[in-house]
């Protein structure tokens, strides 16, 4: 039975989901210090969380069972992804589940912004009818100017459109054909700037990010610029931003989210000029049952099925596409199993190809699970598919991932090159029928090697009564030789055996085997 510990406040739609599946309990605890946090949550394999649980990594670290957080809504600026992949734990948001909401947020507070209307209200509200000192601005016709066109800027920007507002943004990781099908200009950060009657950001806080409106990006924008922050606190400066506003720079802000939540900065939310919301951009019914639903049905796949939908720290793999790829995270992760074992020195670059209908497939799973299985020797149960890209970029460890239409002999080949600091070795596999992993070649020999159990590697000189010595050693040592596969590069050549044997190759057989004549160099594998 898999426990699931929801620590926030969820709605009933989600609470329904992890109650109705088999094989899992769930229990409602909201209202949890950090204390009391620890000292429950090594009882759960799974927690669910909003914005309110802060998910530590000393939470982490005491978190014995847990297998996967979700986090119902997009930030994940309460939960430390680092400590989690490297405890190997899934760490999964819903991205969809609040966009339209967090949208209309954005274009409420931006005419709200432009015709004053929270300050009229509180002014009626005093007994008031100045009528004259609430004179507004019309959006139409002007330029609206948004900072990231992800989920929510685009909906922004098409929301915008309908207003009849004129949309330029600025976004280095979209391409002008994206942009051009959503009907926006893509301009530099500083044409935005120079352009805009409105700026809306919509990126994650990230250390690009971090302040990218501040006091020298204010200086370059138009004078009575009206800026918009329902993204994430701390993209604004909130000091420059004050300063801009008391000048007259600025001609007023809407803010939705804060450097601090809940803010402090009263100096700031205090201006006139300045409105201002609870951070409740995604604070609608429907989006709290929104993704209430998505984060529950995701924990539930994952936990009963293994499927990774809209994880922050693993590539999503659809339980459908991970029933066909299966057998090649196999491949992958023997692939890197033998290849750790057969190289010497400290491991500098990984570079992975693969070829044939192989291809068609998001190859990133795959690649961990070769990481996995290369790392997994020298840190046993310590990595897994979650923290192994962590693991590898930790040490500093380049990876090369590429794909080839070139031909091969078989339907589907993965190849992979290590390269250490003294060494470099490359093997390449294969699946045989539908499920059946082989390496067919290490280095330049051709091989089928089915990669399992207790295995020797011997790289020899192809001269006759090699094969008999090496036989008639073990055979002495009491070690039977399961099955034998040979590869030669050419008559008199070099010579390359990989036997599977019944037990493992003690020293005293491995010394004896290193002093057969013709014998150039020994690997003992396990897989």
């Amino acid at each position: 039975m898999k426990k699931v510990l929801v620590s926030d406040t969820l709605a009933k739609e989600g609470i329904a989901i992890f109650k109705k599946a088999k094989g899992i309990k769930v229990d409602v605890i909201t209202n949890l210090t950090h204390d009391e946090l620890k000292a429950i949550i090594k009882e759960y394999d799974a927690l669910a969380i909003r914005s309110a649980t802060r998910v530590t990594k000393d939470i982490i670290n005491a978190a014995a069972k847990l297998k996967v957080i979700g986090r119902a809504g997009i930030g994940l600026d309460n939960v430390d992804v680092d400590a989690a992949s490297i405890r190997g734990i899934v760490v999964m948001n819903t991205p969809g589940g609040n966009t339209n909401t967090t949208a209309e947020h954005t274009i409420a507070m931006m005419l709200s912004l432009a015709r004053k209307v929270p300050q009229a209200t509180q002014s009626m509200k005093k007994g008031k009818w100045e009528k004259n000192k609430f004179m507004g601005a019309e959006i139409y016709n002007k330029t609206l100017g948004i900072i990231g066109t992800g989920r929510v800027g685009s909906i922004v920007a098409g929301r915008a459109q309908g207003l009849k507002m004129h949309v330029i943004a600025y976004d280095p990781f979209i391409s002008p054909e994206a942009a051009e099908k959503l009907g926006i200009s893509l301009v530099s950060f500083e044409e935005l700037l120079s352009r805009s009657d409105f700026i809306s950001v919509h990126t994650p806080l990230t250390d690009e990010t971090k302040n990218i409106i501040n006091a020298s990006t204010i200086k370059k924008m138009k004078a009575g610029v009206f800026i918009i922050n329902c993204a994430r606190g701390g993209i604004v400066n909130e000091k420059d931003l004050h300063d801009a506003l008391v000048a007259g720079k600025v001609a007023g802000a809407a803010l939705d989210v804060f450097e601090e939540e809940p803010t402090a900065n009263k100096d700031l939310v205090s201006l006139e000029n300045v409105i201002c919301t609870p951070h409740l951009g995604a604070s609608t019914e429907e989006a709290q049952r929104n993704v209430a639903i998505a984060v529950a049905e995701q924990m539930v796949d994952y936990l009963t099925t293994g499927e990774i939908k809209n994880a922050a720290n693993f590539p999503s793999v659809s339980a459908e596409a991970l029933g066909l790829i299966r057998p090649y995270l196999a491949l992958a992760e023997k692939l890197g199993i033998f290849q750790a074992q057969i190289v010497s020195g400290a491991i500098k670059e990984v570079a992975v190809e693969f070829s044939g209908e192989i291809v068609s497939f998001d190859v990133t799973p795959i690649t961990i699970a070769l990481l996995k299985g290369l790392l997994s020797p020298i840190l046993k149960e310590s990595v897994n598919y979650i923290n192994a890209p962590v693991i590898a970029r930790e040490r500093g460890i380049r990876v090369i991932e590429s794909k080839s239409s070139e031909p091969q002999d078989y339907i589907s080949m993965i190849s992979v090159q290590v390269k250490t600091s003294t060494d470099r070795s490359s093997t390449a596999g294969a699946i045989f029928g539908r499920r059946d992993p082989r390496i067919v070649r290490v280095d330049k020999f051709p091989l089928d090697i089915i990669p399992e159990g207790h295995m020797v590697m011997i790289y020899n000189n192809d001269k006759p009564g090699v094969i008999g010595n090496i036989g008639t050693t073990l055979g002495a040592s009491g070690i039977n030789i399961a099955r034998l596969h040979l590869g030669r590069e050419q008559i008199d050549g070099k010579a390359l055996v990989v036997l599977s044997t019944d037990s493992m190759l003690n020293g005293e057989a491995q010394r004896k085997l290193k002093e057969l004549p013709h014998v150039i160099s020994i690997r003992k594998i396990e897989m």
